[in-house]
C-alpha cells in the first residue's frame, strides 16, 4: 500500500514522503491517526505542486536549523537526579528535562526532537541526538549527576 505521509513518522519517513507499508498498518493506524493519506494519482500531482511551492521556505528552515546546530556545538547538559547507593536513578531522565535545561541556556529545542541513544538508568554520561531538520542532526552530551 502506497501512502503520502502528512507528518514525520519515526522509523518510517518524513512529511511528504511517499512510502510503502503493509495494508493493515496504513488502514488501521496511519490513515485514522491523520499521519498519512492514500497516494492516488491526483494526490501525487498535488504533492508535486506543493513541494515545488514550498522549496524556498524549506531552504530558510534548513538554514535556521544549521544555525541552531552551530549554537549547540560543544554544549554539555548537566541534569541532577535522585539516586540509590548503587548509582541507579530513581525515576527516569526525560527529553523534557533536557529541553528545559537547554531553554535555561537560551536555546529553544522542542522535546519531541530529542532522542537518547541509550536511556539513562544510572549516573554517568550519555548522548542525545537532536533532530533539527530532516537533513540536520546534532549530538549533545548529557551528564547525569547525583543530587
Amino acid at each position: 500500500m502506497k501512502l503520502i505521509l502528512t507528518q514525520d513518522v519515526r522509523n518510517l519517513g518524513h512529511k511528504d514522503d511517499v512510502v510503502s507499508v503493509r495494508p493493515g498498518y496504513g488502514r488501521n493506524y496511519l490513515i485514522p491517526q491523520g499521519m498519512a493519506k492514500l497516494a492516488t494519482s491526483s494526490a501525487l500531482k498535488m504533492l508535486a505542486e506543493d513541494v515545488k511551492q514550498r522549496a524556498f521556505k524549506q531552504e530558510k528552515i534548513k538554514k535556521d536549523a544549521e544555525a541552531l546546530s552551530v549554537k549547540l556545538e560543544g554544549i554539555k547538559v548537566i541534569l541532577k537526579a535522585k539516586t540509590g547507593t548503587s548509582g541507579k536513578i530513581f525515576g527516569s531522565i526525560t527529553t523534557l528535562q533536557v529541553s528545559n535545561a537547554l531553554k535555561d541556556m537560551g536555546i529553544e529545542v522542542d522535546r519531541r526532537k530529542i532522542v537518547f541513544t541509550e536511556e539513562p538508568k544510572t549516573i554517568g554520561e550519555y548522548k542525545a541526538n537532536i533532530n533539527l531538520h530532516k537533513e540536520v542532526t546534532k549530538s549533545i552530551d548529557v551528564d547525569v549527576v547525583a543530587e
